[in-house]
């Protein structure tokens, strides 16, 4: 393989989070205006299909780019070509199968699938998105390739390309069924899903190409290298992807059961029509657009530190495995506190100003919730690579459980109390992930050698980030008064709280020269910051 093509571990965090922006940047031009075409009820049949289609996405592909990465880097470590390419045959051929039985289930049991969700409109929805756990399942396996060859580009690329198309073909078809055939925001929905299915095939389209460039740059293959039985490669990627699957949809299928029980407890405890439950359902998941943002940005962290950590491992750098944990914690910690803090203090302000069709009353205050929720999100999901980096796979699955039966509980009570109601759903969201975080930190601290202290890890990210809430939110509140336009003051109040932020990370120090060092041009960012 060329050398040219490796990344570092932050210089693969770095593409990947670049690509992660960009396609955020995407995502909300597309999803932002979706939720004001669709309506709330519109965009709750769109995220309950969502929630099926995520379930069985997950089951199907979300280890592969983990296991392909660890087994590939390896074996590139150990310059054997002839390994790399059986493991990636052998992993494509099979998952792509189980892609497509997922695929056939969803299309075959979407009105099965609408009534678990307690939705009979998401119908069409489920249909439309069924073909896209296939896909999705050969750009799972083409990325497990890229990122065990250390080169995150093909990545960020194919997802940007997957946000784009995904913004042209379903905001456009979702318009134009709704706002000139004025069909129903069902029909809508299912509209824009189509959107999603055609993005991941020209996505799939990308990433072939690339892995036929990459192939051509790997070393060549050497006569008498003896390669693994296809079974046993099979047995090791199952090994590693499935407890890493069963984590990921452990929280699609959480998500899923808390959105149907949410859906099933307002309209048989409240008493409540499916169209008014809809509504407010709505509400709920719109703002999550905004929350989902940051812990989005952890792809960036969790693609690059399993295959830094196993190299680290391979050569028997133990220092330099802990070196890449602590940095790890501390740059996730670095995005989370920020973006909870400020979904905290301007949930609402920020509600407004992008969602004119919620309703700011019921959307704010869940915003603000979630953003607490948001903090926990973030660090769970790096602590999770952290855990796999080091072969435990199983903790997670674990921990993940327990936090979801405490949301689950918590939610069929919570829900059913009129004075409650839909807050009852974001409050067990911050439960159950504060307990989920909280017991991952612990098994970290236990487990990973050489663990960095937390304290010294968080104590300053946290500093930082309290201040920079109280920032924001004063200023939003003055700016408010003075101009009484809630656009001004959201925006202004933000572009403070970002610069108050940054001087902060800078005064206090909170990044090191070792965390620096392992970023593309380190040494020359710390000498200009004068960061000893």
């Amino acid at each position: 393989m060329a050398n040219k093509k490796t990344n570092s571990f932050f210089g693969g965090a770095a593409i990947l989070a670049v690509g992660i922006i960009v396609v955020k940047i995407i995502s909300a031009i597309y999803k932002m205006p979706l939720v004001n075409i669709l309506g709330s009820s519109g965009y709750a049949d769109f995220t309950a299909a969502f929630n099926i289609f995520n379930i069985l996405l997950m089951i199907s592909t979300a280890g592969i780019p983990v296991a392909m990465s660890k087994m590939i880097s390896q074996a590139l470590v150990e310059e054997r070509p002839g390994q790399v390419r059986k493991i990636f045959r052998v992993a494509f051929g099979f998952f792509l199968a189980v892609g497509a039985v997922c695929s056939l289930i969803m299309l075959l049991f979407a009105k099965q699938f609408a009534g678990l969700m307690n939705n009979s409109q998401a119908v069409w929805c489920i249909r439309m998105l069924a073909p896209s756990v296939a896909l999705v399942c050969c750009l799972a396996c083409f990325r497990g390739y890229a990122q065990g060859h250390r080169n995150m580009t093909p990545s960020s690329v194919s997802q940007i390309i997957e946000a784009l198309f995904k913004l042209i073909v379903g905001l456009t078809l979702a318009w134009y069924l709704i706002r000139v055939l004025h069909k129903p925001d069902s029909i809508g929905a299912a509209g824009a899903i189509v959107g999603v299915t055609v993005s991941e095939l020209v996505a799939v389209g990308y990433m072939f190409w690339d892995f036929q460039r990459t192939r051509r740059e790997e070393l060549p293959l050497h006569t008498r290298e003896k390669t693994s039985a296809s079974s046993d490669i099979l047995r090791t990627c199952l090994s590693l992807a499935i407890p890493i699957s069963l984590t990921s949809a452990s929280t699609s299928i959480i998500t899923a059961v808390d959105n149907s029980l949410v859906m099933g407890r307002l309209q048989s405890a409240l008493d409540m029509s499916e169209k008014a439950a809809r509504t407010l359902m709505g509400n709920y998941t719109g703002v999550q657009t905004v929350y989902q943002i940051p812990p989005a940005l952890m792809v960036a962290i969790t693609a690059s530190v399993i295959p830094a950590v196993t190299v680290c491992f391979t050569k028997k750098d133990r220092f330099g495995a802990a070196r890449v944990v602590g940095s790890a914690l501390k740059t996730a910690a670095l995005i989370a506190l920020p973006s909870g803090v400020g979904m905290i203090v301007l949930g609402t302000p920020i509600t407004k100003l992008l969602f004119g069709s919620l309703d700011a009353n019921v959307a704010g205050p869940i915003l603000s919730i979630l953003g607490v929720a948001n903090i926990f999100v973030c660090m769970m999901l790096v602590c999770n690579s952290v855990l796999q980096s080091h072969g435990i796979l199983h903790i997670p699955i674990f921990t993940m459980l327990i936090g979801g039966i405490i949301m689950v509980l918590f939610d069929f009570f919570m829900v059913a109390v009129p004075s409650i109601n839909i807050f009852g759903s974001p409050i067990g969201t911050c439960i159950c992930y504060a307990v989920t975080c909280i017991l991952d930190l612990l098994v970290v601290y236990r487990i990973v050698p050489n663990c960095p202290s937390f304290l010294r890890l968080f104590a300053k990210p946290v500093i930082a980030s309290v201040v920079m809430g109280a920032a924001a939110w004063a200023s939003y509140g003055l700016l408010f008064r003075l101009s009484h336009s809630n656009a001004l003051a959201t925006l202004a109040a933000v572009l403070i709280a970002v610069v108050v932020y940054g001087v902060l990370v800078i005064a206090l120090r909170v990044l090191t020269r070792d965390d620096l060092s392992l970023m593309p041009k380190g040494d020359k960012i710390a000498q200009l910051l004068r960061i000893s």
